[in-house]
């Protein structure tokens, strides 16, 4: 929690017991279904929770808006974000059904109202939204096809609805399969730590 704190202190009362809850809730649950590495787990508030919220260093989501998270795995960088903003709607999904079996079993237990988790692939939601977040699912060409279709056309943030992508390495080669123009945020401006060193953030308007 004192990694959470340190980039994010303006966080409520409520927001820091959820977050405080997650190590305990990953590490019960990751012993029973391996949904993050299990090396990972002693690393989960910097690699997972902090990571995810990178996102939320980018853009800030307003009241209603509507995400949805592809290929969710363990719930991130989804269960981070709808704890950090509890009046957005977040729609998890994925497409292997035990991964959503301990993601709604977290929901529930961090009483995340604002969180839907389902079984399901990303190509066949008729859903729309304003934003698609995901953690490196796949190459940016195939993923901007399966949710094109999902982007709301009623945009209410100064930034144009899109995809926000967390991402690492060199991406130009991936970037420039796609039409639209991406932008990118280093996290290594947010954080300090050296995991972030080549973790980014990739926004692509829709």
């Amino acid at each position: 929690m004192e990694l959470i704190d340190r980039y994010f202190p303006d966080l409520t009362a409520v927001q820091r017991e959820k977050f405080g809850q997650m190590g305990e809730l990953y590490e019960y649950w990751n012993a029973r279904v391996n949904v993050i590495s299990r090396q990972d787990i002693d690393t989960l508030y910097e690699r997972h929770i902090l990571h995810s919220l990178g996102i939320a260093k980018v853009q800030e989501f307003k009241p209603g808006t509507n995400l949805l998270d592809v290929g969710t795995g363990g719930g991130f960088p989804g269960i981070p974000l709808a704890i950090m903003f509890p009046e957005a709607q977040f729609h998890l999904v994925d497409s292997i059904g035990k991964k959503i079996r301990v993601v709604q079993e977290i929901v529930d237990a961090l009483k995340l109202e604002n969180v839907r988790a389902e079984q399901v692939r990303a190509e066949r939601l008729e859903d729309s939204y304003e934003f698609v977040v995901s953690r490196a699912v796949t190459r940016m060409a195939p993923f901007v096809g399966w949710v094109k279709k999902n982007i709301s056309r009623n945009s209410f943030h100064e930034r144009r609805n899109g995809i926000l992508y967390l991402k690492g390495g060199d991406l130009a080669e991936e970037l420039s399969e796609i039409r639209e123009k991406a932008q990118i945020y280093e996290l290594s401006s947010f954080f300090g730590e050296e995991f972030f060193e080549t973790k980014k953030v990739v926004y692509v308007p829709l």
